[in-house]
Order: structure tokens, then sequence, then C-alpha cells
């Protein structure tokens, strides 16, 4: 689903503003907007949000979510702080989605043992799963 953009002259108009407060806003990084050329456009959801309107929300689904432990034994401290790194990474550079996935990590550093506690969607949490298990497989 697409959604629609306005430009600066565009969004002054819908906020009452002049076109060049709207851009100091731009400049100041107080409403988001996308270079485009020598313009800008912005996301109708950045001007509600900016606006104080409130944002339309979806007709609620019930979405299934799913907490998984992944248990690594006998990993050491080196190798517990790349996967727990690489695990972050690869949650921290999803795109903004509606369900993040959120991901807990402990290390005993006595008993050489990684956890890894994962929470999400069922198929973003089997995905995280399947490349845990291909990256201790390296």
């Amino acid at each position: 689903m697409s959604e629609e953009f306005y430009t600066v002259e565009m969004a002054a108009e819908r906020l009452r503003l002049h076109v060049k407060t709207v851009l100091r806003f731009i400049r100041d990084g107080r409403l988001r907007a996308t270079r485009i050329g020598k313009s800008y456009r912005i996301l109708r959801s950045d001007l509600e949000a900016f606006g104080g309107a409130r944002p339309r929300s979806a007709p609620s689904v019930p979405m299934a979510q799913v907490t998984s432990i992944i248990d690594i034994p006998g990993i050491g401290r080196e190798a517990a702080i790349r996967m727990a790194n690489r695990v972050v990474a690869v949650v921290g550079s999803r795109e903004a989605h509606p369900d993040p996935v959120r991901v807990d990590t402990a290390y005993d550093p006595g008993r050489d043992h990684l956890k890894l506690v994962v929470f999400g969607s069922p198929g973003d949490t089997a995905e995280l799963i399947r490349l845990v298990q291909a990256w201790l497989e390296e």
C-alpha cells in the first residue's frame, strides 16, 4: 500500500504556514521529508504527526507472537559477543516494521553459555533462528 506524498507548498497550505517556515522545519529536522532533486516530498503520516493529527489506525487484526529461547552452550566469551552483535545488528537493520522483532541476550561466563531470547512474529522469529543456526555451522 503506497502512501500519499505532499510537496512543501502543499504541506504549507495544509498547515497554514509560509513555505519558508516549512522548509526551515525540514532543515531543522523537525519535519521529516525526502529530498528529490531540488525539492522535498513529505509523507502524509509525517505531516499528520507533525501537525498533531492522530494517526489513522488500521483495523485491528490479531497477530500471533512467539517467544523463543536459543540456548548456545559451550561458546566462549568472544564468540558469544560476536554472535550477540550479529543478532542485534540483523534485528536493528530491519526496516520499520509494524511488529518488530526484539532480542535480549544473556551470557554466563562461568558456564560458557549464551541465551538469546527472541520476541516477534512466528515468521520473523523462525528466520532469525535459521540465521543463528547457519552462523553456528560456519
